[in-house]
């Protein structure tokens, strides 16, 4: 779990990325959650963009992303999730 710091400090540090995967009308699949686990190993941290088209709840595909990732869910704002994973092999950041 998070503190309020580490939240503050990732997300200063995800303020520059570019969203990686984005969530259409189809939603989540299981395809899209093996490539956000492949991704999120390597980056740590990474933004993932909600489609106009996408029929679910913004909050519910975050916290589903999250929990199938096993990632932190650092922020919704507007339709981009930010989620954060610490990395075994590609560590980079250093949380305060």
């Amino acid at each position: 779990m998070l503190t309020g710091k580490q939240k503050r400090y990732l997300r200063s540090l995800a303020h520059h990325l570019d969203p990686i995967f984005q969530v259409g009308k189809g939603g989540t699949n299981d395809q899209l959650v093996r490539h956000i686990n492949d991704a999120i190993e390597k980056r740590e941290l990474m933004k993932i963009s909600i489609l106009n088209n996408c029929l679910e709840d913004k909050n519910e595909i975050a916290e589903e992303l999250a929990e199938k990732a096993n990632a932190e869910l650092v922020q919704i704002i507007g339709s981009t999730i930010i989620l954060y994973k610490e990395s075994k092999d590609h560590k980079q950041i250093e949380l305060p």
